[in-house]
């Protein structure tokens, strides 16, 4: 069974990689590339997707740098200022000539966030789609149904809803706009942030039902774990991280485990063959 991590993070305080303007409080450790190959290995991952920190914003050049010195272990998503009106070429230059698969937004609830229903979406989107790099959307659900009448003109581009839009345990409603987007063929959502979500430790069992729901109506095929390192450390080991898809969650029949822990990412990150 082929294990593929979709969803980490990299970082350095380096010089040469200067955090953006408006990272007042950048991290004091570092998440190198090297730490993470380690865990992979230790783990037995065989490749991860990188995306695209915060703490630099709009400068990809980080992940960018670490693609090209491990291009077998990483491929990359990139940020791009979804309020800018280049925004689209910005993504066709981090595509074209850094190899980056796949853009992520994220947009807040509330006003904030209100850019996410704004005109610039409709050619950031079709960028992506021409592209054919998947668009990565870090929210709530209450931003989902934004997402609907946004796909209703973008029907070939693959979405994937990051970290179960974090649906609250607790709140049917919410989970309910997460799942009404499995009408969308090309939606996939990562099952990650349990352990962000739960009352309790590890294996946060709280969150099984809402990971049962998700599975059941998207289907294997159409969801995949992440670790989230190191943004899971707070609460979670990189190994409980997948220790608890792989050995916890006993709902998942076989042949959908292996579409969650590997097969769906492989799908939409081609990794280059070592």
């Amino acid at each position: 069974m082929r294990i593929i991590d979709p969803h980490v993070h990299v970082w350095k305080n380096d010089p040469q990689f200067p955090w953006a303007p408006e990272t007042t409080h950048p991290p004091s450790e570092d998440a190198t590339p090297e730490m993470l190959l380690e865990l992979m290995e230790e783990n037995g991952v065989e490749k991860t997707v990188l995306v695209q920190v915060i703490h630099y914003r709009w400068d990809n050049s980080f992940a960018a740098h670490a693609m090209k010195i491990y291009p077998d272990k990483f491929m990359g998503v990139c940020r791009i200022n979804p309020e800018h009106p280049d925004a689209p070429d910005h993504l066709s230059r981090w595509t074209e000539e850094h190899g980056f698969h796949g853009v992520r937004l994220s947009p807040a609830v509330g006003p904030a966030g209100d850019w996410f229903k704004g005109p610039l979406m409709a050619p950031i989107f079709s960028r992506a789609e021409e592209l054919g790099v998947p668009m990565l959307i870090l929210t709530k659900p209450e931003r989902l149904p934004d997402l609907a009448r946004i796909l209703e003109n973008h029907s070939d581009l693959i979405v994937v809803i990051d970290h179960m839009a974090d649906a609250p345990i607790d709140a049917a409603e919410k989970q309910n706009l997460l799942l009404d987007m499995a009408k969308y063929p090309r939606v996939y959502v990562k099952i990650s942030h349990t352990w962000s979500i739960s009352h309790s430790t590890y294996p946060w069992t709280d969150t099984h039902e809402l990971v049962k729901k998700v599975y059941h109506t998207f289907g294997g095929p159409r969801i995949m774990w992440g670790t989230d390192w190191p943004v899971c450390l707070s609460k979670a080991t990189y190994a409980q991280t997948l220790s608890l898809v792989k050995d916890e969650m006993d709902f998942f029949v076989p042949e959908d485990r292996e579409w969650v822990l590997g097969k769906t990412a492989l799908q939409i990150w081609n990794f280059p063959e070592s």
